[in-house]
């Protein structure tokens, strides 16, 4: 496995596993599964109601906690300081776990600015190693970055082949951020399964479209968490790390970027009135 090193020292795995739309009633045995394969990173959120199932899994695995990495996420419901700070501790419980490894703003709405604040805090309690956010488009991100005392670790977004986030990144290296992709596969939008220039490359080296999508992110700088509920598609998308992409491929493929999301814009009114009320809902 490879690292990388967030900005304040935390060391976190440049791969790990993504539970989101795995069934809560699924979720523990998804990610036993994957901690038996060798993932030791696991990505959860409080909207994703699968929490337990993955604290259920820590508790099980045999894996010692401090070999692990855990990510969890606050939503919206839960911002501004008082009630996320509260959502801290419930997040704690779920988990089975003293201690949260990242820890993101889910979405940049609400008050995100006390959400942040109660994050700082949990910090300096040693509840939290580090904190980022989720779905921060640059405008946004900037200003937080630059009012925040704890800049943030990582910026979760959509990232793949189709959507590469190259201007984005590069923003977010100015303080130290790591970028971090939702959708590695684009959730199989766009035929990406049967991509031919991704298959083409793979074909090269033996490995499969997911594959080579996943080499290539990686290659970027980019920490990516694939999700599979198949253990076979778990191992798949963990064996990146024995092949290398030329130039050339990285190039091939860096063509395919057409610099717009596949799912939506958070600078679209309808995307936010539809966040509303996804947070009345929760």
């Amino acid at each position: 496995m490879e690292f990388v090193k967030l900005n304040n020292g935390v060391k976190m795995p440049i791969l790990g596993y993504g539970v989101y739309q795995i069934n809560p009633r699924e979720c523990e045995r998804c990610v036993s599964d994957a901690i038996e394969a060798g993932y030791r990173s696991v990505d959860t959120a409080q909207a994703y109601h699968n929490e337990e199932g993955v604290g259920k899994a820590l508790r099980y695995c045999g894996v010692p906690r401090e070999e692990l990495f855990i990510t969890t996420k606050i939503w919206l419901n839960n911002y501004g300081e008082a009630k996320a700070a509260a959502s801290i501790d419930e997040s704690l419980g779920r988990l089975q776990s003293g201690y949260i490894d990242l820890l993101l703003l889910h979405q940049p709405f609400n008050d995100y600015y006390g959400a942040y604040r109660a994050m700082e805090t949990a910090v300096r309690m040693g509840k939290v190693r580090a904190i980022g956010v989720s779905n921060f488009y640059p405008d946004r991100f900037i200003d937080l970055a630059e009012h925040a005392e704890i800049k943030p670790a990582v910026n979760q977004v959509e990232t793949h082949v189709f959507n590469q986030q190259t201007a984005p990144q590069r923003i977010m290296e100015r303080y130290g951020t790591q970028i971090m992709s939702w959708g590695p596969f684009a959730e199989g939008r766009n035929d990406f399964f049967t991509n031919g220039t991704l298959e083409k490359i793979g074909a090269k080296y033996g490995k499969s479209v997911a594959q080579t999508a996943l080499r290539f992110l990686i290659q970027r700088g980019v920490a990516v968490i694939p999700k599979s509920t198949h253990k076979e598609r778990m191992v798949e998308n963990l064996d990146v790390f024995d092949f290398v992409l030329t130039a050339e491929d990285m190039a091939a493929i860096a063509v395919l970027d057409k610099g717009e999301s596949l799912f939506f814009s958070h600078y679209d009114p309808a995307t936010v009135d539809l966040f509303m009320q996804w947070e009345k809902e929760l």
